[in-house]
């Protein structure tokens, strides 16, 4: 589900790879992706990674049909899923490479976190983004951190209380990304960034990312703290009859039942 590619220069290339269902965050997905980037912190030779996804999509967040089995699941079993995700993203965030999101297509919910937990980000001008969580009746909680560090609580108010889509130039705009191109540019955007980044010394960036944490006020038992609270928060909305009712909306293509005709 995760597809791995290295080149001479040291640039790791990981890319979700379900395109059959949009690149979601499967249960197995997060953990060969946790892995992975834990895999890869110790190897001095890698000097960054690139994160994207097959297709034309980046990711569709989490697996629905898993987020609905875990909400009906046991509440330490619940809790626990909720934990494995909010890992994956502090692993992302903590890698002492730097790491770029390629967003090479849509990106909604989780993939979201994906993105904002990221040092650069860049997307195609086609890709659209959504915090979707709240259409299905839930709340993006372990990524609020992420979001809310890259795009600010006040633009974080709206897009997390609507779920609308925006497109790339608005994600450039709230900070979400840092560029947007065509699909022709893309790659040669990519590459400069790339350039950019392997002109710096690999340890002083390393020390670069965990300065800024400190000099934020961030530290490793805080930010611990705080994931474990999103993930009870996460487990507790899941398991209540919104997320319940939304999620099988979804996977029954039907509308949810807090929507009324006017």
């Amino acid at each position: 589900m995760l597809r791995t590619t290295r080149d001479a220069r040291g640039i790791v290339t990981l890319t979700l790879d379900r395109p059959e269902a949009k690149n979601a965050l499967s249960a197995a997905l997060v953990g060969e992706l946790t892995a992975a980037l834990g895999a890869l912190a110790g190897d001095n030779t890698v000097r960054a990674i690139v994160l994207t996804g097959a297709g034309n999509v980046f990711c569709a967040g989490a697996d629905i049909g898993e987020m609905r089995a875990a909400g009906a699941a046991a509440p330490e079993q619940n809790e626990a899923d909720s934990r494995h995700f909010a890992k994956m993203l502090e692993t992302l965030e903590r890698q002492p490479q730097s790491t770029v999101a390629l967003v090479n297509g849509a990106a909604f919910g989780g993939a979201i976190g994906l993105i904002a937990a990221c040092d650069i980000a860049l997307a195609a001008a086609g890709a659209r983004f959504s915090l979707s969580e709240v259409r299905l009746g839930l709340v993006p909680a372990m990524i609020s951190p992420y979001v809310v560090r890259a795009i600010g609580l006040r633009e974080a108010r709206r897009w997390c209380l609507t779920g609308e889509v925006m497109d790339a130039a608005t994600a450039r705009r709230i900070g979400l990304v840092h560029e947007v191109a065509d699909d022709v540019a893309l790659a040669d955007a990519t590459e400069a960034i790339l350039a950019a980044l392997l002109a710096g010394a690999p340890g002083a960036q390393a020390e670069i990312k965990r300065l800024l944490r400190h000099v934020t006020g961030r530290s490793d038992a805080g930010d611990d703290a705080l994931l474990a609270d999103t993930a009870r928060w996460i487990a507790r909305v899941r398991a209540g009859a919104e997320a319940r009712e939304g999620l099988t909306a979804f996977l029954e293509r039907r509308t949810p039942g807090w929507i009324r005709d006017a």
